[in-house]
C-alpha cells in the first residue's frame, strides 16, 4: 500500500508554524551557570520540514513575523538558508510591550543531568496566525501542495491558530492534498480549553491521512486508551503500542498511516530509539537500538520529517519508517534542533549502522 499524492505541485510539503528562537548554553552547561549562549531559529514544524528541504524537495512555511524586528530578520534569513520558502504577515509590534517572537531557553543536559527547557512565549506573534492572511485557494488549488503537515502545538496555541489549522485542513482536503497531523500535546496549552481543543483535534484527525503521536498524545488529545503495561523496557511494550494504534485506527478510519516513536533513556547521551508504523494492515517496526545523543530536542520531529520525505519520494512503506528512524537519530547529533542531512546516503548510512569515515 502507498499514499497517492497530487502531481505537478509547486510544493511537496507545507507547514504552518510559529517561529521563535532557542538559546542554549555552550559546552552542555546548565542555563543558570552560563553566560554564553548559542542562538538558533526554531519551531517544531520547521524541524520536520528541514529534512525534505535539505534533501531538495520544495517546502513552504506559513507563519507570521514582527514587523521591523531583528529577530524576525534572523528567522527569515535562517529559513532561506534551510532552502524553505515562507509566507506570512508582518505584524506591527505595538510598542515595547507588544508582539514578539517566542524564546525557548534550553539546558540540553549531560550524562546524568536531565535536560530542562523554559518556554517564554508572552506576546508571541504566532498566536495571531489567521486564515484571512493567506490565499488558500491559490496555495492548494492553483499552486498545489502534496502534503500539509500540521502540529498540535500550532493547533493549540490560541483560539485563532486552532481555527487557522482547521481551515487549512479543510482546504487541503477539498483540493486533494494529503494531511499529516502530529498531535504534540502540551498540557500548558490545553489548560482551560480541553473540551474546545478535543473537538478541534478530533476533526483534524478525522480528515488526516497520516497520524503521529505518542501514548500521551493519543490519550489526551483524542481520548484513545493508551497501551497496557508490558514487560520491563520499551521493547517489551511494543505489543501494547500496537493495540493502542489499532484503537486509533478504528476511531479514525480515514487515516492510512499511523506512527509512534519509542524512546528509552539510559542517560542524556545514550538512548534506545525505535518506532512503530501501521500502513493499511501492515505493521512496520524498528526495534529500539542504541544511539548516542548530543542534543535530544528535535529527534521526534526528525523522525516525522524523514518519514514524510520517504512518502513524498514514493518509496515502499518499509523504507518510510527506516528513513524516519535514521533522520530522527541524525537530528540528535546536531546542536540545532533540526537535522541538516548532507544527502540521502548520509541518512541511510545511519540506518545501516555505518559510522566509518567517508573520503
Amino acid at each position: 500500500m502507498t499514499i497517492k499524492l497530487k502531481n505537478e505541485c509547486a510544493y511537496a510539503l507545507v507547514v504552518p508554524s510559529s517561529m521563535g528562537v532557542r538559546i542554549t548554553p555552550v559546552n552542555g552547561q546548565p542555563v543558570h551557570s552560563s553566560d554564553t549562549f548559542f542562538m538558533q531559529a526554531t519551531s517544531a514544524e520547521t524541524n520536520v520540514a528541514s529534512i525534505p528541504a535539505y534533501l531538495g524537495l520544495p517546502v513552504k512555511v506559513l507563519t507570521t513575523f514582527v514587523k521591523g524586528s531583528p529577530i524576525a530578520q534572523f528567522i527569515k534569513d535562517n529559513l532561506a538558508s534551510r532552502h524553505m520558502a515562507y509566507e506570512g504577515k508582518d505584524v506591527e509590534q505595538g510598542g515595547p510591550w507588544g508582539y514578539r517572537h517566542q524564546f525557548n531557553i534550553a539546558d540540553s543536559g549531560f550524562g546524568s543531568r536531565g535536560p530542562r527547557v523554559h518556554n517564554d512565549r508572552a506576546g508571541e506573534v504566532g498566536r495571531t496566525l489567521n486564515v484571512k492572511d493567506f490565499d488558500l485557494d491559490r496555495l492548494f488549488g492553483k499552486e498545489g501542495v502534496q502534503i500539509l503537515h500540521l502540529s498540535g502545538l500550532i493547533a493549540a496555541l490560541s483560539p485563532e491558530t486552532s481555527r487557522f489549522c482547521l481551515e487549512l485542513a479543510r482546504a487541503a482536503k477539498k483540493h486533494g492534498t494529503r494531511i499529516s497531523f502530529d498531535l504534540n500535546h502540551r498540557a500548558t496549552f490545553w489548560k482551560d480549553r480541553e473540551k474546545e481543543l478535543c473537538e478541534v483535534f478530533k476533526e483534524i484527525a478525522g480528515i488526516s491521512d497520516i497520524l503521529v503521536g505518542n501514548e500521551e498524545d493519543f490519550q489526551l488529545c483524542l481520548g484513545i486508551m493508551g497501551p497496557e503495561a508490558g514487560g520491563k523496557g520499551i521493547a517489551a511494550q511494543i505489543d501494547g503500542f500496537k493495540e493502542m494504534i489499532g484503537r486509533v485506527k478504528q476511531a479514525f478510519p480515514n487515516a492510512s498511516v499511523f506512527a509512534t516513536t519509542l524512546r528509552e533513556v539510559a542517560s542524556v547521551n545514550s538512548h534506545y530509539w525505535g518506532a512503530i508504523m501501521l500502513v493499511g494492515e501492515a505493521w512496520h517496526i524498528v526495534e529500539p537500538r542504541d544511539i548516542t545523543v548530543l542534543d535530544r530536542i528535535g529527534g521526534g520531529d526528525g523522525f516525522v520529517g524523514g518519514m514524510l520525505h520517504a512518502i513524498l519520494r514514493g518509496w515502499e512503506p518499509c523504507k518510510w519508517i527506516q528513513f524516519g528512524w535514521a533522520s530522527g537519530a541524525l537530528a540528535t547529533t546536531f546542536l540545532t534542533d533540526y537535522a541538516q542531512p548532507a544527502d540521502e546516503d548520509q541518512v541511510w548510512s545511519i540506518w545501516k549502522g555505518n559510522a566509518r569515515v567517508r573520503r
